[in-house]
């Protein structure tokens, strides 16, 4: 059996090995607003519920153990007190990834992911529309645990408004697991579906990808595309040239021979099919054809 004391490996290593062992954990998609009213959205999978009385729910915001920098959701609960939690099914489950990315202080994660914002009723912070149970919060205290890369900060939240849409409750009021589809995370690109186990989602790129708020306007109110298709296409860093698509076309000829003529309905269904296949590339060159 491999051995290791933690202060003699590193943080990364380190880091790596408590995600894989400590696995699945949910998914806090926790939303908040700066001082300036600016929303953000991320989310943070050092999180679970600790007391029902009163309603208490905890997640960490690390440092970042490259450069020891902090998150932008610590410092906006820090300064307002507030957050929403949202949980994370498969629905949104690509578009929550996307927002992981690490965009600038000021871009809006939920624009960024092709999330909807929907008011909160006691909070300021805006909740996820297409997440099933929203938890509107206040934070009650802000524990710091180490001033180094990867320490953590346990934001410690009372919910104050809980909110389930109504399609997830059964007959006697209380939630469908399996109508609700939680999907947690594991260590490296893996995430786990209730009732599914184990699958894969390449984590968001470093340089920053499109997000759906740059996506032509059929792509992004497409009645085809779901949210993860969305997620999907928006975690690449530039749209493929205009030699790239015309290269595709021609490779494709033989099996879409009017391709140039296809409906956006007709094309966005194939590029499901690619995007089904994690084809990502393809299905823009078609997307674009």
């Amino acid at each position: 059996m491999a051995s290791f004391t933690p202060k003699d490996i590193s943080t990364g290593k380190l880091h790596s090995y408590l995600l894989s062992a400590v696995a699945p954990r949910p998914i806090a998609f926790a939303s908040t607003m700066d001082a300036d009213g600016n929303p953000n959205l991320s989310p943070y999978s050092f999180f679970n519920v600790f007391s029902a009385n009163p309603p208490i729910l905890i997640f960490s915001p690390a440092r970042r153990v490259r450069d020891n920098t902090t998150k932008h959701t610590l410092e906006n609960v820090k300064a307002t007190k507030e957050v929403v939690i949202n949980v994370v099914n498969y629905d949104i489950v690509q578009q929550m990834s996307l927002s992981s990315t690490e965009y600038n202080q000021g871009v809006n994660e939920f624009e960024k992911a092709g999330l909807t914002m929907l008011a909160s009723e006691i909070v300021k912070p805006f909740r996820v529309a297409e997440s099933p149970v929203q938890m509107e919060c206040k934070v009650k205290e802000v524990v710091e645990l180490g001033t180094e890369g990867g320490a953590g900060n346990l934001v410690i939240c009372e919910v104050v408004k809980l909110h389930i849409a109504d399609e997830m409750l059964d007959e006697n009021g209380a939630i469908d697991q399996n109508k609700l589809d939680l999907v947690a995370r594991a260590g490296g690109s893996f995430y786990s579906r209730a009732n599914k186990g184990f699958f894969e989602i390449p984590k968001p790129l470093s340089s920053l990808g499109i997000g759906v708020d740059n996506m032509p306007e059929n792509v992004k109110n497409s009645m085809i595309l779901t949210g993860n298709d969305l997620g999907m296409l928006g975690n690449v860093d530039a749209l493929p040239s205009k030699a790239d698509i015309d290269n595709f076309i021609k490779e494709v000829s033989d099996n879409y021979p009017n391709i140039k003529g296809m409906s956006h309905r007709e094309k966005h269904k194939i590029a499901r099919n690619y995007l089904s296949y994690g084809d990502v590339d393809s299905a823009w060159k078609l997307l674009l054809s």
